[in-house]
């Protein structure tokens, strides 16, 4: 598997008149709809990231449209063969391009742990893992990213079942790299089918 992967994690210092004169109107807007500013950069990091790694990878200099798949998942229109997943959070913005499906997630690192939140979303063993890890909030960010690169992946997004997710027989299949990147505050998972 080919995977390359893009990350920014110097927000603020994005000049925002710039980028957006670097993509096109569509996505300038859409940038724009976020009310602050630190947003707007975040987004606008994100596609830069994906318009630098088509470039770099595959010389194409400009972001082609999108075609969604079955459960909305952006795919390059007239690119069947190049994936690609984006995803930020308030410290850095993530690009993967890969030769086969692939899904990633960026998570700031939380300060404490939010308990209501990790019920919501753990089942009982990963939520005890967690809760006894030298570092919960650490823990909950990795099990965290994971679960969204994987949805990622999948192109399902936030489920139902998200507790138990990672036990399904789908989830068997996949593969996982996680990232921590304690000095800046956060971490990373990617994600991509075993067989591909």
């Amino acid at each position: 598997m080919n995977t390359n992967i893009y990350i920014r994690d110097d927000i603020d210092r994005i000049d925002l008149s710039v980028a957006l004169q670097q993509v096109s109107p569509q996505r300038a807007d859409y940038a724009l709809r976020y009310r602050r500013e630190h947003d707007q950069r975040l987004s606008l990091a994100a596609w830069l990231l994906l318009q630098e790694a088509l470039k770099a990878e595959y010389g194409i200099p400009v972001v082609p449209d999108f075609v969604y798949g079955a459960h909305g998942k952006p795919q390059l229109k007239g690119h069947p063969n190049i994936h690609f997943n984006i995803s930020h959070c308030t410290y850095a913005a993530l690009c993967v391009l890969s030769d086969k499906p692939v899904g990633c997630d960026v998570e700031a690192i939380p300060e404490e742990l939010d308990r209501e939140i990790c019920r919501y979303a753990f089942n009982e063993e990963e939520q005890q893992a967690i809760l006894h890890d030298d570092n919960p909030p650490l823990a909950f960010a990795i099990q965290w990213t994971r679960k969204e690169a994987f949805l990622k992946l999948t192109g399902e997004g936030l489920t139902n079942d998200l507790p138990h997710i990672l036990c399904s027989p789908q989830a068997q299949q996949a593969s996982f790299q996680t990232h921590i990147v304690p000095e800046k505050s956060y971490v990373y998972s990617i994600c991509s089918w075993m067989f591909y």
